[in-house]
């Protein structure tokens, strides 16, 4: 199977899997119940709503086209224009993987052949900054959300723990880039290719934390388009959506999920949270699906055209 017809195949079940998601929640009946409710919110918004969504998404993927562009330039300079469309097939290319770990894999077919390995790692490195951001505010939302909102529920003391324990790892693991190599080094399997594991230690301290604060910096343009998307459609007061937005970025890190089943995880623990608060189910889903369709849907679809189309160099 040549790579055009396995690209086409991956965009077909794609765009299946989310016509029956959009099928599936047009005939749901809480969904009927709740029609007029949404007609009403998207037509008071819709003058500015849906433009400025779609703006948050274009800087929140160009926040982190940027970012990929900074770490692979010592491997190989390329134009931002470049990174942009390289970081939207590694979107689409971590559909059918778990938390999307095969993002790596579409973008590094945009370097020259002979720099994939080292731009694959220096991939993970930005991924990991992304990771460190997602669990250091989802565990200072749940510590918030305990001594005001939590209601002293069974599961918060057992979450908080796994998230610092977690995120304290990832931290130390990000600062410490030679304990990547020394983990590549020890499984066998990689063992062949730790020579390149050493473009990670090449960084400096100081230019991890400008990483991370990259990182964060996404993090606050993608929760601030949830928190809307909550407010404006759920019908959620702004303030419990702003806590309990990193709650849900926090539970899609720990738990292994993939772009096609992320939505019905997504808008369970949305649900979970938010229904005490008075949101109405059926809302807080359908705002949920909208910023997943919006936000990583949209960007993955556009990500497979561009793996179509591209001029990928297979050999050095």
């Amino acid at each position: 199977m040549t790579r055009r017809t396995l690209l086409l195949v991956r965009l077909g079940v794609f765009l299946a899997a989310g016509g029956y998601l959009c099928f599936y929640l047009a005939g749901a009946e809480s969904t009927h119940r709740s029609w007029g409710d949404l007609r009403a919110a998207l037509g008071g918004a819709s003058a500015w709503f849906w433009p400025l969504m779609l703006a948050l998404t274009g800087l929140n993927w160009g926040m982190e086209a940027w970012k990929w562009r900074w770490l692979v330039a010592g491997l190989e300079p390329m134009r931002l224009s470049r990174a942009y469309a390289a970081t939207l097939a590694g979107a689409s290319m971590g559909i059918f993987t778990p938390n999307r770990a095969g993002e790596p894999v579409g973008r590094v077919l945009f370097l020259a052949p002979e720099n994939r390995w080292q731009g694959g790692l220096a991939t993970v490195l930005g991924s990991m900054s992304q990771l460190v951001a997602t669990l250091l505010a989802g565990t200072l939302a749940l510590l918030w959300w305990r001594g005001g909102m939590g209601a002293g529920r069974w599961w918060e003391g057992p979450l908080l723990m796994l998230a610092a324990l977690a995120g304290i790892s990832a931290l130390l693991l990000f600062l410490r880039p030679q304990w990547l190599g020394r983990l590549v080094r020890g499984v066998p399997v990689l063992r062949k290719v730790y020579g390149t594991a050493g473009v990670v230690e090449r960084y400096a301290a100081s230019s991890l934390l400008a990483v991370l604060g990259m990182s964060l910096a996404r993090y606050v343009v993608f929760w601030l388009q949830y928190v809307l998307f909550l407010t404006v459609l759920g019908g959620i007061a702004w303030q419990g959506a702003a806590v309990a937005v990193p709650l849900i970025f926090l539970a899609m890190a720990l738990l292994p999920t993939m772009l096609l089943s992320e939505l019905g995880v997504r808008g369970s623990v949305a649900v979970a949270l938010l229904a005490p608060m008075g949101g109405s189910p059926a809302m807080v889903v359908l705002a949920s699906f909208g910023v997943w369709a919006v936000n990583l849907a949209l960007p993955a679809a556009v990500g497979a055209v561009i793996l179509l189309v591209a001029r990928i160099r297979s050999k050095p």
